[in-house]
C-alpha cells in the first residue's frame, strides 16, 4: 500500500496507508497498527503532533490549492 498525505482545506495534513511517525529524537510514535491518521496543522491541538479538532473549535481557515515548488538549491 503506498501512502497518501492530504493538506486539507481549514484543518489537519491526513496520512493514508503504512507510514511511522518518528519525534526529534528519532524515536518510534505508537500508532497502535493505524493507517490513517491526521497531523495537527493549526498549532492548536492539545495532542500534538496529532489533530484533535481543535481547528474547528478555533475557526482556523487556511485553503490549501497545490503548485509547482521551485528546483531545489544546488548544495555547495
Amino acid at each position: 500500500m503506498s501512502t497518501k498525505i492530504s493538506v486539507l482545506n481549514n484543518g489537519p495534513i491526513r496520512i493514508e496507508g503504512e507510514f511511522e511517525i518518528l519525534d526529534s529524537t528519532g524515536a518510534a510514535f505508537g500508532l497502535a497498527g493505524r493507517t490513517v491518521i491526521s497531523l495537527c496543522r493549526c498549532g492548536l491541538s492539545a495532542n500534538k503532533p496529532f489533530c484533535d479538532g481543535a481547528h474547528a473549535r478555533q475557526g482556523f481557515v487556511d485553503t490549501v490549492v497545490a503548485r509547482e515548488l521551485p528546483a531545489p538549491k544546488p548544495k555547495l
